[in-house]
């Protein structure tokens, strides 16, 4: 590996000319490190390079996973390892669809993997959505965590009404309702527990449109949420009459599920001695969100009362004609992700809000691919991603040996395209300068006792990078 010294000193793409197959893959997120590492294991002679609209890598699982599932953020350290491989570039704070268009990509390389991700919330369609004090989880999630440019939540109300019953719906509440002692040794932005430690919030209801059999959540979330310290769960124990009979032929992660869920109703009925509660709502689905006496900001949600047609996992909500009001002070919708077109000369599906493909092969577009969630839309976990991310990259490795992608054209890669881009201003930050901000974080970190402290702003990340 004697190319590696001259890999860290020159700029990024100084090592990416040459014969043998290029790949580009845009986006830095798991995806994107996932279908990197099966295509440089898989042939000895594939350079492939990831370019990222951030100048710091690994996507969601630095700005989604909750600073207190530190374990989940494990695959950081594989990532990095694809990342320092010798055949392996990075390309941060490169903005694919403004700096450099996917066309200019498609010219440079013999394959393109589109692995940009989600990163737009579904709309709720709802009038009140604009009002202050509506924010989607994905705003949310990303301010605690410290993505750059996200608004900041005001924490000054009782109640926060959440929409949706996924994973993520619970790590909200989660961290809404946490003590600040378990959430000070996370790597949680020092502005988010600021506002954290003034949060006025004691009630959080999580509201789904199905009922108790089809929530989306896992057992660890719920069990999360049940243990925490001086919280009591509220439920409805009306909501769990009827499906005791329904117990014996669930599968056994549902079931357990379940059980879990009836038995907290059981033990939590009439124990609300804590301090703050926390609770699901099922059968209902937003209609519109109240504004308060001034107009502008929310002061609670009216509710549709759902029934359920059919039963289990296909179970469709259908609404009753009855409403139901709530009050609260701050309204947090759980209901997707999705993802956005990219370039004009990519084909997209606005409907499902995908890229569409053939197991990852982007159709009517030769050379070009897509994994993870811009590929079968915004679900699942990383495992899922990793196997969809294999399965993109299967898919280009078949196509490099049936001829179906020329290989015996010799294309310039990322010398190319860091040629461009320093025509254009732009100047990206590579592997080794993200290492640079890395360790200042972790250096800030420590300093309070903390895994790190992340920048807020792209400015200061760039400062420390090119420092």
């Amino acid at each position: 590996r004697h190319q590696v010294k001259n890999k860290d000193s020159g700029p990024p793409g100084s090592g990416s000319s040459g014969p043998g197959p290029k790949v580009c893959i845009v986006g830095g997120g798991p995806a994107g490190f996932y279908t990197a590492q099966h295509l440089l294991k898989a042939r000895d002679d594939m350079v492939v390079d990831v370019y990222e609209r951030l100048p710091v890598p690994f996507g969601l699982v630095r700005f989604g996973v909750a600073p207190d599932h530190p374990e989940v953020k494990n695959v950081i350290n594989t990532f990095t390892q694809t990342a320092q491989h010798e055949r392996c570039y990075f390309y941060g704070n490169v903005n694919v669809g403004t700096d450099v268009s996917v066309e200019e990509l498609r010219k440079a390389y013999h394959a393109v993997v589109l692995s940009y991700g989600a990163e737009a919330n579904r709309s709720m369609r709802v009038s009140g959505e604009g009002l202050a004090g509506v924010f989607s989880a994905r705003d949310f999630v990303g301010w605690y965590n410290g993505l750059p440019s996200n608004k900041e939540p005001h924490l000054n109300c009782e109640t926060v009404v959440i929409l949706g019953q996924g994973n993520v719906a619970l790590d909200v509440a989660r961290i809404l309702l946490s003590p600040l002692d378990l959430l000070k040794k996370t790597d949680i932005t020092q502005h988010a527990l600021d506002t954290l430690a003034a949060s006025r919030v004691r009630r959080v209801l999580i509201v789904g449109r199905r009922g108790p059999l089809q929530i989306a959540c896992t057992i660890k979330e719920v069990r999360e949420m049940i243990n925490l310290p001086d919280t009591a769960a509220d439920m409805l124990p009306a909501d769990f009459e009827s499906i005791s009979e329904a117990l014996k032929d669930l599968p056994r992660p549902r079931k357990r599920l379940t059980e879990l869920m009836m038995k907290t109703v059981k033990t939590e009925s009439g124990q609300h001695k804590a301090n703050k509660s926390w609770g699901f709502r099922f059968l209902r689905s937003p209609l519109e969100v109240l504004p308060g006496p001034d107009g502008k900001r929310v002061a609670g949600i009216r509710l549709a009362v759902n029934k359920l047609e059919g039963s289990g996992e296909d179970a469709k909500a259908v609404p009753t004609g009855q409403t139901e009001d709530l009050e609260c002070g701050m309204v947090i919708s759980s209901i997707g992700y999705k993802s956005l077109p990219i370039d004009p000369c990519v084909p997209f599906d606005p409907r499902s809000a995908i890229v569409p493909n053939n197991m990852g092969r982007v159709k009517d577009t030769a050379g070009l691919y897509c994994s993870g969630w811009v590929k079968r839309g915004p679900t699942g976990v990383i495992a899922t991603t990793m196997n969809d991310s294999f399965d993109t990259a299967r898919m280009l490795l078949k196509d490099m040996d049936s001829g179906m992608l020329n290989l015996s054209v010799n294309k310039p890669g990322g010398q190319e395209i860091t040629a461009l881009l320093k025509e254009r201003g732009v100047r990206a930050v590579s592997f080794p300068e993200w290492e640079k901000i890395n360790l200042e974080e972790v250096r800030r970190g420590t300093a309070v006792g903390k895994p790190r402290e992340k920048f807020l702003d792209v400015k200061d990340m760039l400062a420390v990078a090119w420092s």
